[in-house]
């Protein structure tokens, strides 16, 4: 359990009051701990980095040349613009060149950077480029589909829209015919 410094509970404090409410209210006493041990939690990417997750393996990739497939990663971060939430799910695809993950480390790597303040973009474009960087692939593709709160709560208010961001490397870009198999693949 971490300890909070107290002007870190101070500054929630000064939140709840700054929104109108009275922050020694009984409800509300606890509030600046609860808030930022959620807080510890939603941004633990920071204290994360992906080269200590993604263990790449030799054994079993001997005639491994096809793709493979991570669907329905859960996706859950904040948008750095408005520190709301967005959340979806990523499907992530590589081609294998000698060496493979395991399959736990690319539902890994999404959620560290996922757990950072960002945007979709970026964090798309985040995922693919560490497993090209550790992996070394023949070919890496990263779909993310979510809904933006900063979106759909406020501003223009379209309930259930989603955003679709993709980053493909190597031979998933370059090659049609490997691109359109990472999408059938993946249902799109």
């Amino acid at each position: 359990m971490s300890t909070h410094r107290p002007e870190d509970l101070e500054a929630v404090r000064r939140l709840l009051a700054y929104i109108g409410e009275d922050p020694d209210r009984e409800g509300l006493q606890e509030t600046p701990k609860r808030f930022l041990k959620a807080w510890e939690e939603y941004t633990r990417g920071y204290k994360q980095r992906p080269e200590d997750i993604l263990k790449v393996f030799e054994d079993g990739a001997q005639k491994v040349d096809e793709m493979v497939i991570v669907r329905d990663i859960p996706v859950y971060s904040l948008c750095e613009h408005h520190l709301a939430p967005f959340f979806g799910k990523a499907y992530v695809g590589y081609v294998p060149d000698k060496r493979i993950l395991g399959l736990s480390k690319i539902s890994r790597v999404v959620e560290v950077f996922a757990r950072r303040l960002q945007v979709q973009e970026r964090l798309t474009n985040q995922i693919a480029d560490a497993l090209d960087t550790h992996l070394q692939p023949i070919g890496v593709a990263v779909v993310i589909e979510c809904r933006h709160m900063c979106m759909e709560s406020r501003g223009v208010r379209h309930t259930g829209t989603a955003t679709v961001s993709s980053a493909l490397r190597g031979s998933i870009k370059s090659n049609p015919d490997t691109r359109r198999e990472f999408l059938s693949l993946i249902g799109r």
